[in-house]
């Protein structure tokens, strides 16, 4: 069978979401063109002769480009079997039958992806009125070795940025998905429900030994929590600084994790990890609460302490804008940051992101969540919301602005801190304390050219930004809107 894999966008990164179902597919003798859009054109003529379309959504950047280009997908080939698969496809389940997608696959999805395709191929029926594969599985698969062959050159991706050192080409994979915890805002939290799956250390050191042939000088590790499975995670970068000790990488850990097993750190430091990101979200513990994310702020100066002992880089990630975010609030984080010389750390994109409430999310257990929260937006595919003081909400998009601006024209991030902290200061009605910290940052830090963050809706700049040289998104960022 013709299949036609389809990724509207994944942070910038080789999607792993193709590489990983094509392998499967491919051994089991169906043809299999991989489509990254956001590094590509839309192959018409694939598309036109495909059985099975199926489009990968792990965000919600990915979801609503996609949902912008099923009308055209269908255009060009009304008899294909459309199926949406990943992350937010369960969590938009009805709103994507919508648009006409007959199957949709959460979680683990490889198997399910099979199963459709050899049901398809064995019947011969391309439409299908009910769906056998399961919706959400979180069954344990034994992996396959991504196949990347079919996607654009890894250099053509997000590189890595080293101050006084130039870039890298970075390349990407996977070493388990899920998570075991449970935070209220996560998308992850509706589909795994607390269930993480490893992917084997075999497949993922041929993957990245792939890709270091390809010319990948760093790896970044897209897993939601790197340190979910400790003995996985330790093991495994223990084994990649053995085969690779030239390559550097970077990896996504919890706060919490980063307390708890605080003694593997300089292991990271020791086998090449440049950085370490961190959802940290808030400074504020009511905050933190209200986003059951199992630290508090005292636990994130810990952390920042330690890292600076190691001679390590923590690149925090914030959702400054909550139903909860008071302007003192704000302020007070942009102090933290300034104080603790974060200021290069942070991304400026990450001073302006909103509390993005989807489909299933858990803040929606919150009493006062639901009150607050208007209808749900199909076009948004969120549920809207509004601070209680207007001059929060105003803030955040004037923050949105300056963060675009500074992207456009390239500037250095303690320039747009310096004007995010005078706009901040505005909107109290206070006047801005001089900055020195963010004219005389301590250092600069290595950071990857697509730093903003997975769980957050995107300004329409970004969307924008997204795959810009590709004539058939052009509908799809035109209507883009920005955040909720």
């Amino acid at each position: 069978m013709n299949i036609v894999l389809i990724s509207t966008y994944e942070l910038g990164r080789q999607p792993f979401g193709l590489a990983s179902p094509a392998a499967w597919l491919q051994k089991r003798g169906h043809h299999v063109v991989s489509l990254d859009l956001a590094r590509q054109s839309l192959d018409e003529s694939a598309v036109r002769d495909a059985g099975l379309i199926a489009i990968y959504l792990p965000m919600h950047t990915a979801t609503r480009l996609a949902a912008q280009l099923i009308p055209s997908l269908r255009d060009l080939n009304s008899s294909a079997h459309l199926c949406c698969y990943g992350l937010y496809a369960p969590m938009n389940v009805e709103y994507l039958r919508t648009l006409g997608v007959s199957t949709i696959l959460g979680g683990e999805f490889e198997e399910g992806l099979v199963h459709l395709a050899e049901r398809l191929a064995a019947g011969g029926e391309q439409k299908l009125e009910q769906q056998h594969e399961s919706l959400i599985s979180l069954a344990r698969l034994s992996f396959e070795v991504p196949d990347r062959s079919g996607l654009p050159a890894i250099e053509k991706y997000a590189h890595l940025i080293v101050p006084g050192d130039g870039y890298r080409i970075v390349g990407s994979t996977e070493a388990s998905r899920g998570c075991k915890h449970l935070c209220r805002h996560c998308p992850i939290v509706p589909v795994y429900k607390g269930v993480f799956r490893i992917v084997s250390r075999d497949v993922v050191l041929e993957d990245i030994r792939r890709q270091a042939a390809a010319g990948a000088q760093h790896i970044s590790f897209g897993d939601p929590d790197f340190f979910n499975g400790i003995r996985h995670a330790m093991e495994l970068v223990e084994e990649f600084h053995r085969e690779f000790p030239k390559l550097t990488y970077d990896v996504t850990i919890k706060i919490e994790h980063l307390r708890k097993y605080e003694e593997h750190l300089p292991t990271l430091r020791d086998t090449g990890c440049l950085f370490v990101i961190s959802a940290v979200e808030s400074v504020d513990d009511a905050v933190l609460e209200f986003l059951d994310k199992g630290h508090t702020r005292e636990d994130f100066l810990h952390v920042i302490k330690t890292f600076r002992e190691l001679g390590m880089t923590l690149h925090p990630t914030f959702v400054p804008f909550t139903p909860w975010t008071t302007l003192e609030g704000y302020l007070d984080l942009l102090n933290v940051l300034q104080e603790q010389a974060l200021i290069e750390n942070v991304a400026p994109i990450q001073l302006g992101i909103r509390l993005l409430i989807p489909e299933g999310s858990r803040t929606l257990e919150l009493e006062d969540v639901r009150r607050m929260v208007g209808p749900f937006d199909p076009q948004s595919l969120a549920y809207p919301w509004k601070n209680a003081d207007p001059r929060a909400d105003a803030l955040s998009e004037t923050v949105q602005e300056i963060a675009a601006a500074a992207e456009r024209q390239k500037e250095a991030r303690p320039a747009t801190f310096e004007r995010i902290w005078k706009a901040a200061h505005a909107a109290a009605g206070l006047p801005a304390p001089a900055n020195a910290a963010a004219k005389h940052s301590e250092h600069v830090v290595p950071y990857l050219s697509e730093p903003w963050y997975c769980c957050a809706e995107p300004t329409r700049d970004q969307l924008v930004s997204v795959g810009t040289a590709k004539p058939q998104m052009k509908n799809v960022l035109a209507t883009a809107d920005g955040f909720v």
